[in-house]
């Protein structure tokens, strides 16, 4: 397969598959005039990194997971350690956007959105951080 089948059938933009060469995720046959040749295995780990980036996992992450998918001697112990820790930073994200919200619903329901010049979130905006 060439670059654009693959990325029609991968669902990944030729420009992120080209990264994931880059940095040595996949690693395409080249043919004698340097066109990358995709194979089955190419497309499987491609529609693997999308649906591991989707989720949010970091690239090193996901050259680990990749590591991991690949090694049947693996214990998914590992897996599920990374797995885990990557669901606690999206909790505390999750913990971050919810306070974010709140603050900010609050200096909108303050604000009255009138002619007058006075603004309670460009004053909260200018204050100095604690």
């Amino acid at each position: 397969m060439n670059i654009g089948e693959v990325a029609e059938r991968s669902g990944l933009p030729p420009k992120t598959i080209r990264y994931y060469e880059d940095i040595g995720l996949i690693r395409p046959q080249r043919s004698e005039n340097g066109y990358r040749a995709f194979r089955e295995t190419d497309l499987h780990k491609l529609a693997f990194l999308g649906r591991a980036r989707t989720l949010g996992f970091s690239i090193d992450d996901c050259r680990t997971l990749l590591s991991l998918y690949e090694d049947e001697a693996r214990e998914s112990a590992q897996v599920k350690a990374i797995a885990e820790e990557h669901l606690t930073a999206i909790d505390e994200k999750i913990a971050q956007l919810r306070a974010m919200r709140g603050t900010l619903s609050n200096l909108v329901d303050a604000c009255r959105g009138d002619h007058r010049p006075d603004c309670p979130i460009l004053s909260d905006l200018s204050k100095k951080p604690a």
